[in-house]
C-alpha cells in the first residue's frame, strides 16, 4: 500500500504553493512526487491548476452530491475532474510498486465524483467518530507545520461542525447505496484494537497481509517511517513512535451547551452509528 495523504489539496498546496511533503522536503524537491508528476502529466508544470479549481467548483461540492448520486450519466466535467485524480493514483502505484494507493481526502463529494471513473477500483473506508468529539476537534487552534507556522488549520463552530458531520456521513451512506464498496469503522473501535481494525481494512482492500505486515503496531504505540503524504493532519510528519490512545478530551472540554446542541442536531445519525445521544460528563 502507498499512502498519498489528502490529494484533494495537492493542486493548490503542493503544485502551486510548494508546501512540504510528509517526508519533510518541499513538494518540488521530493523525488517521489517528481516521479509521479512526470509519469502522470509529463511534469507538474503541465497541470492547469486553474482548470482543476474550476472543475472542483463545478462538480465537487457537497451541494452537487444529489445530482452526482442520481444522474444516469455524469457530465463531461465530472469525468475530466476524475481523470486528474486517476492519473495521480496510477502514477503513484507505478512509482511505489504498490497494489493499493490510499487517498485520505475527507471530501464526500470527491468520492461521488470518483465513482464515475471507469479506471478505478474505488473502495471507501468510512471512518465515523462521535459528532461531539469531531466538533471539539474543529474548535482547536492547530498550526500547519508545512507552512512553517504561518497559518493554522481550518476551524468551525460546533453548530457548523454538526451540520457538516450529518452531511458528509449521509453522503457516504448514499455512496454505498449507489454500489460503491464502503467499509465503515468507528474511530473508537479502531483505537481500542488497531490490529483487528487494520486486518479487516486490508481484507476489504483485497490485500493479503504477510505475517510481519503489522509488526509496526505495539500495545500503546505505532512505529512510523517516513511517508510522502501530500497534505493532511500535522501528524503525517511524525517519524518514530506515535502513541495510540483514545482521545475523549471533548467530554470534559466541550461546554455542555455546545455538547447538547451537537447531540440534538446529530441525534438520528448518532443513534444509527451506536452512539448515545446524551452522554454524562466524565469527572
Amino acid at each position: 500500500m502507498c499512502a498519498l495523504g489528502e490529494v484533494v489539496h495537492l493542486w493548490q498546496r503542493d503544485i502551486r504553493d510548494d508546501e512540504r511533503c510528509g517526508c519533510g522536503a518541499k513538494f518540488s524537491a521530493c523525488g517521489f512526487w517528481r516521479r509521479v508528476g512526470a509519469l502522470a502529466f509529463g511534469g507538474w508544470h503541465n497541470v492547469d491548476v486553474d482548470r482543476v479549481h474550476y472543475l472542483r467548483d463545478a462538480v465537487e461540492r457537497t451541494r452537487h452530491i444529489p445530482r452526482l448520486a442520481t444522474a444516469v450519466e455524469a457530465p463531461d466535467e465530472v469525468h475530466e475532474y476524475a481523470d486528474f485524480y486517476t492519473r495521480v493514483y496510477a502514477a503513484a502505484a507505478e512509482v511505489s510498486g504498490a497494489r493499493v494507493v490510499v487517498d485520505s481526502s475527507k471530501h464526500s463529494a470527491l468520492a461521488h465524483v470518483l465513482r464515475w471513473s471507469g479506471n478505478l477500483d474505488l473502495r471507501v473506508v468510512h471512518v465515523v467518530r462521535d459528532a461531539r468529539g469531531v466538533a471539539y476537534s474543529w474548535t482547536k487552534t492547530v498550526q500547519r507545520p508545512e507552512t512553517d507556522g504561518s497559518s493554522e488549520m481550518t476551524r468551525y463552530s460546533p453548530g457548523r461542525s454538526a451540520l457538516l458531520w450529518n452531511a458528509h456521513n449521509a453522503a457516504f451512506s448514499l455512496l454505498a447505496r449507489r454500489g460503491v464498496a464502503v467499509h465503515r469503522i468507528r474511530y473508537e473501535e479502531f483505537v481500542s484494537d488497531p490490529r483487528a481494525s487494520l486486518t479487516s481494512i486490508a481484507e476489504f482492500a483485497g490485500v493479503d497481509l504477510a505475517p510481519d505486515s503489522l509488526d509496526f503496531l505495539h500495545a500503546e504505540h505505532a512505529d512510523l517511517g517516513v511517508g510522502h503524504s501530500a497534505a493532511g493532519n500535522p501528524m503525517r510528519f511524525t517519524v518514530g513512535q506515535l502513541p495510540l490512545r483514545r482521545d475523549d478530551a471533548w467530554v470534559r472540554a466541550l461546554p455542555p451547551r455546545q455538547r447538547r446542541l451537537v447531540g440534538a442536531v446529530c441525534a438520528p445519525m448518532l443513534r444509527a452509528y451506536g452512539y448515545p445521544v446524551f452522554k454524562e460528563e466524565v469527572r
